[in-house]
């Protein structure tokens, strides 16, 4: 088995300036875009420390790139790395973002304006759905779980139940369903010997 490539150490400015191009060109969750710039790209990280890096973040509150960012940026250059990075990642989407709200605010109410941003909300809105539909296909569901997932939507679409209400609802019957799946609740299958 060959040894990975070296990893190159990025200057301050190419750190900064690596997390603008993710935060920039990342669009709908930036993980993907980020491992690119990072691993293949940059080469600053190996595969593997970039999962891990990766990893740890997902534990942690918080958006999962945005805490890697602050620890990739860390282990290069300290503090001040931490800094750039985070800065990189969020600074251009949020000027964007504060341009887009400026826009709207005096725009929002011409004709014009309203069916183009409908036509957003539902693009945005077909992403998730989208997004959600490949996460159900991938996950080969118990049917317990296909009947909490239902549920779910049920409550939050047609019933318009906050989703931290229906988490903190359906996550114990959920906990649950795995438990008894997986026989550490009550007798629902053999123990295997």
């Amino acid at each position: 088995m060959s040894d990975p490539p070296p990893t190159i150490v990025p200057t301050k400015a190419e750190l900064f300036l690596g997390y603008c191009k993710i935060g920039l060109f990342g669009f709908g969750g930036v993980a993907a875009w980020a491992r690119r710039v990072i691993v293949e790209e940059r080469r600053w990280l190996t595969e593997r420390d970039y999962a891990e890096i990766l990893g740890v973040g997902q534990v942690l509150p918080g958006p999962n790139v945005g805490n890697a960012a602050v620890m990739i940026g860390r282990r290069f250059h300290g503090l001040a790395g931490a800094f750039l990075a985070t800065a990189g990642i969020y600074s251009g989407p949020l000027v964007i973002l504060v341009i887009l709200s400026l826009l709207y605010e005096r725009y929002g109410q011409l004709p014009n304006v309203a069916p183009a941003m409908a036509g957003i909300a539902a693009a945005a809105a077909g992403m998730v759905i989208g997004t959600a539909a490949k996460m159900v296909g991938k996950l080969k569901l118990a049917p317990e779980a296909i009947g909490i997932l239902l549920l779910a939507v049920i409550a939050a679409v047609w019933g318009r139940i906050s989703l931290p209400l229906v988490v903190l609802l359906l996550a114990p019957v959920s906990i649950a369903c795995s438990l008894w799946r997986a026989g550490l609740l009550g007798a629902s299958k053999a123990a295997p010997r």
